[in-house]
């Protein structure tokens, strides 16, 4: 199946996240049945992210989006983690800092976007200015609703500039996430990430799906796509979010660029330095 065109949100349709089905997991029944596939898709990741970084006209931002426990890390470990490191960052948002809050919202993103050549991952975005600040009212309505406008013409503005713009919302049920909070519990290793805050959360679940429906259905457009993954099946989110990101690059039609020095010069001289080299062992073995 190509997961680019069935899980994209088309612009301008209204998302209802109640009638997508966030346990989806296609023709595989297991993670077995399917680690070929997704193998193949982090290999091939590895191949055009090195070919991004060569030809350095192009750059890539990865958006991640997810309510508490929606696996936002584990995206990042298992699929992306596979990029080398030297032509890709990731880059999480937490609450702003005095200094943040003394500029617009879009300030602290615009600083951290993907230069030429290189892919960068925000774990949360400049989406959380439409989603927490409006679900805990940190700023008046009037103004959450301008900022779906000027997200859109930020984007436009990267877009423009030679920015692809990959925005995966992980879609998770309410009981999936209820299991996941169980497991942090049970298991030592996970204690770290248990937040107080992710229980108070999970109180606005409503007001959060209503919020994450808008910025789905004003944010989509064709130079900065929304795609809702279903995700309660960690292995299925792995494959899908794999094989769009892959599909993307490819359609950069990349290639390398032509080498900036005479390569003929350069292998003569080496030749020439080899010989020499030989000849010099030559001599030193026969004394």
């Amino acid at each position: 199946m190509d997961y680019l065109k069935r899980f994209m949100v088309e612009p301008g349709k209204k998302v209802k996240l109640d009638k997508i089905d966030p346990s989806f997991k296609d023709r595989h029944q297991d993670h077995a049945s399917a680690q070929g596939e997704i193998d193949g898709y982090t290999s091939r990741l590895r191949e055009l992210q090195y070919l991004l970084y060569a030809e350095g006209r192009h750059s890539l931002l990865i958006i991640l989006q997810a309510l508490d426990a929606g696996g936002k890390d584990g995206t990042i470990n298992h699929v992306l983690g596979n990029m080398n490191p030297q032509g890709s960052r990731v880059c999480s948002f937490k609450a702003p800092t005095p200094k943040e809050l003394a500029h617009d919202f879009l300030w602290r993103i615009h600083q951290e976007v993907p230069k030429a050549g290189e892919v960068v991952v925000f774990n949360r975005s400049q989406y959380e200015d439409v989603l927490a600040a409006r679900v805990h009212q940190l700023v008046p309505k009037k103004i959450w609703q301008e900022r779906y406008r000027q997200i859109n013409d930020f984007e436009q503005l990267l877009a423009e500039n030679g920015t692809r713009i990959l925005k995966f919302y992980l879609h998770i049920g309410k009981e999936e996430q209820l299991r996941r909070f169980r497991q942090r519990l049970e298991d030592p290793a996970r204690h770290w990430k248990i937040s107080e805050a992710d229980y108070r959360e999970r109180e606005h679940w409503e007001e959060y799906q209503d919020a994450y429906e808008d910025a789905l259905s004003l944010c989509s457009t064709p130079h900065a796509p929304w795609f809702v993954i279903p995700a309660d099946h960690k292995w299925f989110r792995n494959l899908a979010v794999s094989q769009i990101v892959v599909r993307t690059l490819e359609s950069l039609k990349m290639s390398f660029p032509e080498p900036a020095v005479d390569l003929a010069e350069i292998s003569r001289r080496f030749h020439r330095e080899l010989e020499a080299e030989e000849r010099e062992n030559g001599a030193a073995k026969r004394k």
